[in-house]
């Protein structure tokens, strides 16, 4: 019977999830969908790896709500049916949004991990709770199973210390109020295909322009972070779908003597602001793009503008640019919004090619051109199962060293 690894990406109305088979000393995606609509109206999707759908269903449940453990236990079953006959799971490896400094690679899960963890829920408390709740529903359930965190922070801990700097007393950046970044799986994802797809290009200055509904860019030389728009907070740099971007402290201030609530504020910043904010029409940059409403285009255009001011920035800090990459869903599924961006980025020499930009794929200037610009699907999901699979084997080969006494045992079958 061959070997499956299973990824999570628990989020606070969703259960996302991809199932990859180990083959030999690589990986084949077999599937991947979410619960989603956790507690009010849960709905579970599945499509194989050439996206035809394997399940649609809503879930309905005896004991009323439905959370992270009984979506955990609905895809366990469904995954069983689908898939229980040739294959057994090993591991299940999480995304986990803070690492904090303790953690800057993939780690083994477990109590002593889950409680550090937990001890990082107020520097991120919109993220941390859903991805360690994620965590517990797995180990509820399958507590055979072994258990891999993956961290959106560790990507960023090659930045200099002067890049994760505020401007804030020394005693609080050692306390942990800093730059951390964030989307540093994707970021990681996008700089292992570069060096596939551009090894010459990849090892030099790239900036890569992760824009979705949360969106942040990020510095790289030699594929490594250097810098990065998201700090302390996944609410930094460019505005978002529903989040405000980079924002002078003294707003909150303000707020606050104005008689704001703690929950009020940021309720605003996490949720009412953004493209929603902006527009009044909504976060989705599909409907911004079809929308009449002037608030709608005054919303774009303050995002173009605020993503080319980031690009600026990172480019001073690189010391140049030799490749531009889009990636995230805006990113890699709006051309106008890549048009528009490189435009403004000509005085770099940025210039794409228009038929190339339609597609939508790949190198989207001419070879001969420089700096170069990609579109390249990041896939977080892959760089976690690799991440997995890597301490999976690790985690067995010294349970199988000379004079090692097992003491877990990673089997899957139910």
């Amino acid at each position: 019977m061959n070997e499956a690894i299973v990824v999570l990406n628990a989020g606070s109305s969703s259960l996302k999830f991809s199932i990859y088979e180990v083959a030999g000393l690589g990986l084949l995606p077999l599937a991947r969908g979410q619960v989603e609509g956790l507690v009010t109206s849960p709905h579970f999707k599945a499509k194989d790896q050439n996206g035809q759908s394997l399940a649609d269903d809503s879930l309905v449940s005896t004991g009323g709500r439905i959370g992270h453990p009984e979506a955990f236990a609905h895809l366990a079953d469904w995954a069983l049916k689908h898939f229980g006959e040739r294959l057994r799971t090993i591991a299940v490896g999480h995304r986990i949004v803070h690492g904090g400094t303790e953690f800057i690679g993939p780690t083994l899960i477990t109590e002593k991990v889950l409680g550090k963890l937990e001890q990082l829920v107020p520097i991120m408390p919109l993220h941390q709770p859903h991805n360690l709740a994620g965590v517990r529903a797995a180990m509820q359930l399958r507590p055979d199973l072994t258990q891999v965190a993956c961290f959106d922070t560790a990507f960023h801990r090659t930045k200099p210390k002067v890049a994760e700097r505020f401007g804030l007393p020394d005693e609080m950046f050692r306390e942990g109020v800093r730059r951390w970044g964030f989307h540093g799986l994707s970021y990681e994802s996008i700089s292992n295909q570069f060096r596939t797809l551009a090894p010459e290009i990849a090892a030099g200055r790239v900036v890569v322009a992760h824009l979705g509904n949360g969106a942040s860019l990020c510095a790289m030389k030699d594929g490594q972070s250097v810098d990065t728009t998201m700090s302390f907070s996944a609410l930094d740099g460019p505005p978002m779908g529903t989040r405000c971007g980079t924002l002078d402290p003294g707003v909150i201030l303000f707020l606050l003597r104005q008689g704001w609530k703690v929950e009020q504020i940021e309720e605003l910043l996490y949720r009412k602001s953004g493209l929603l904010g902006i527009s009044q029409v909504s976060s989705d940059m599909r409907e911004l793009q079809a929308s009449r409403e002037p608030l709608a285009a005054e919303a774009i255009e303050f995002f173009v503008y605020r993503i080319i001011r980031e690009i600026g920035s990172l480019v001073a800090v690189l010391g140049g640019l030799d490749a531009l990459v889009f990636t995230g869903g805006i990113g890699e599924n709006s051309p106008a919004i890549r048009e528009e961006v490189c435009y403004h980025l000509s005085w770099l020499g940025v210039n794409i090619d228009s038929s190339a930009n339609a597609r939508g794929t790949g190198r989207i200037s001419s070879k001969s051109q420089a700096p170069a610009v990609w579109v390249i699907p990041t896939d977080e999901e892959k760089v976690i199962a690799d991440h997995t699979l890597t301490v999976v084997r690790s985690f067995n080969e010294q349970l199988t060293a000379p004079n090692q006494v097992p003491v877990a045992s990673v089997s899957a079958s139910r």
